[in-house]
């Protein structure tokens, strides 16, 4: 299996279950982890963070792109980040459901992107099944909040500290709590 092959399937949201899709992650989550163990395992200027990520993504990042290591990711190929994005340290992406950054967006503390979850029923808790996450521009996600598989999260909006958003949330919304629900609209 290829890059573009996985990438394709997942698209689709069915189970990541064949012997095919898990060697190719295991092969994908070496290649992460390689990086990542680089990345965190000594002072880097801004420049060299980039380019360990750009090479971790698949992809050039943008200047304006800042990370305070360390950063944390299982696969990496399916992470997009926009302009003038902060990441925090301690930031976990399990991203082979797919994460993309808008905009401005700043991610505090570590935060987990989760995009992978398991079945329900004992028979099929075994496989996972992707969907992707998607900030907006300018979302501001608050240390320790948990993003889950398949949410959309709005412009202009912010996740508090602590929270387990599950669903989406619309543009223009601050949202606490576990699981997450709206506390406040921004005027």
């Amino acid at each position: 299996m290829e890059l573009k092959e996985f990438l394709d399937f997942v698209k689709t949201g069915k189970a990541l279950n064949t012997p095919e899709i898990y060697e190719f992650m295991d092969r994908m989550s070496d290649e992460a982890r390689k990086i990542t163990f680089e990345l965190n395992s000594s002072y880097h200027e801004a420049d060299e963070v980039r380019e360990l990520l750009s090479r971790l993504f698949g992809k050039p990042v943008d200047p304006t792109f800042k990370v305070f290591p360390p950063l944390y990711a299982d696969f990496g190929k399916n992470i997009t980040v926009g302009k003038n994005v902060f990441i925090n340290a301690c930031c976990h992406f399990q991203d082979h459901g797919g994460v993309v950054i808008g905009d401005g967006c700043q991610i505090g503390h570590n935060v987990v992107f989760a995009t992978l979850d398991h079945g329900i029923t004992p028979e099929d808790r075994r496989n996972t099944y992707p969907a992707p996450i998607v900030l907006g521009k300018r979302v501001w996600v608050g240390s320790n909040s948990t993003i889950t598989k398949g949410v959309t999260i709005g412009d202009n909006s912010i996740v508090a500290a602590g929270a387990v958003v599950t669903k989406d949330v619309p543009a223009n919304c601050i949202v606490g709590g576990v699981p997450a629900k709206i506390i406040k609209r921004i005027e």
